[in-house]
């Protein structure tokens, strides 16, 4: 078995709280196992220009309460060509670092794939706000995003009941609906509108017609930001404020749109994300020291456990409906069936909060 005397760490992508968790986790478990750490700073642009900093006990010192990443991000195109991962390897071998944890989403895990098909031993860790990696089910960052949503609509309620007005608010999470459809029922929201289901308006505008005439004041519609519209001269327009104007129009009320956009991103990162954090970066280092390779390490039914990357990646074009031609010629008829059951198992986890919020907002 492979002698590990270096490990790097990075993290690539949008930032995430409990990234700062995870790095630390993995720098404390190597040092017990008589492994260095180092991070790498910005990301695979780190990589390829060998931008590093040891990772000490002194290091990473109280950085578990810290929002955001000590080894700041970066999007990389050069890593993309081949010519910029082989300045990635040569980074490698120069400072002696046997092997990669990747912290981030899919797009992280893409570059840790060609790392490892290239020789260099890489573990994948997610660090996603979005919850939108297929093969898992929760990813560092998603609980304390959530909660930022939470209390920003719980303040905006106050002012839209002080003022008897609606607003629209925007919330992040890409192409995916989660973040908007928890903390919308977590804030009472009216509706939630997310890019995986049908969302119907005239239900809506019924709804706060009604509530009106029953005297109510505060309401809050939450939208995701992946739900678009397309304007008369084809236009891409986001849909939360094409909605802020037909509520108004159609209802009368006074409605305002408000796009929390990266606040979403920041701040201390809360016990749920602290904890899988560090039970995620312990998980990341076993499995580089038991010679594991081109692995995500995921959450599976409350148990941390791991999935091959490829296999991750490839559910994931499954359950966006982005696979291309001969995407699952590599796997076997299990490996297929037990994507489709990570796709159905989403579908339906979606469904079933979907049909939550329409049946308690009145």
């Amino acid at each position: 078995m492979q002698q590990f005397r270096r490990i790097g760490v990075l993290t690539s992508g949008g930032d995430a709280p409990g990234m700062n968790a995870v790095i630390r986790a993995i720098a404390r478990k190597a040092k017990k196992q008589g492994v260095e750490a180092v991070g790498i700073i910005g990301g695979y642009s780190g990589l390829i220009n060998e931008k590093m900093i040891p990772l000490t006990t002194t290091t990473v010192s109280n950085i578990i309460s810290h929002g955001g990443t000590i080894l700041y991000s970066d999007r990389c195109p050069e890593f993309k060509t081949e010519e910029g991962m082989q300045k990635a390897i040569e980074t490698c071998k120069n400072n002696q670092i046997d092997a990669i944890v990747a912290i981030g989403g899919d797009g992280t895990f893409r570059g840790a794939t060609d790392l490892a098909i290239r020789g260099i031993p890489t573990i994948g860790v997610t660090g996603t706000i979005d919850n939108d990696i297929t093969a898992t089910d929760y990813t560092v960052g998603f609980d304390t995003a959530m909660n930022t949503v939470v209390e920003v609509l719980d303040k905006l309620r106050d002012t839209c009941e002080s003022h008897a007005r609606c607003n629209v608010v925007e919330v992040m999470g890409r192409d995916c609906g989660q973040i908007a459809l928890r903390a919308g029922i977590a804030a009472g929201a009216m509706a939630v509108a997310i890019p995986e289901l049908p969302f119907d308006e005239d239900a809506m505008i019924n709804r706060i017609k009604a509530a009106k005439l029953r005297a109510k004041r505060g309401m809050l519609i939450v939208v995701s930001e992946g739900l678009n519209t397309v304007d008369e001269n084809g236009n891409k327009i986001r849909y939360g404020e094409i909605l802020q104007k037909k509520i108004q129009e159609e209802t009368g009320i006074e409605t305002k749109f408000a796009r929390l956009a990266h606040i979403v991103r920041g701040g201390t990162p809360t016990l749920r994300d602290r904890l899988t954090a560090s039970q995620m970066g312990v998980k990341a280092i076993d499995l580089i020291l038991e010679g594991k390779s081109n692995l995500v390490v995921v959450e599976e039914d409350g148990k941390i456990a791991s999935k091959d990357i490829v296999f991750a990646l490839t559910a994931d074009r499954m359950y966006k409906n982005k696979l291309q031609d001969g995407d699952l010629d590599k796997f076997s008829a299990e490996d297929v069936a037990e994507m489709e059951a990570l796709c159905e198992k989403r579908r339906k986890e979606i469904k079933e909060l979907y049909d939550i919020i329409n049946d308690i907002a009145l």
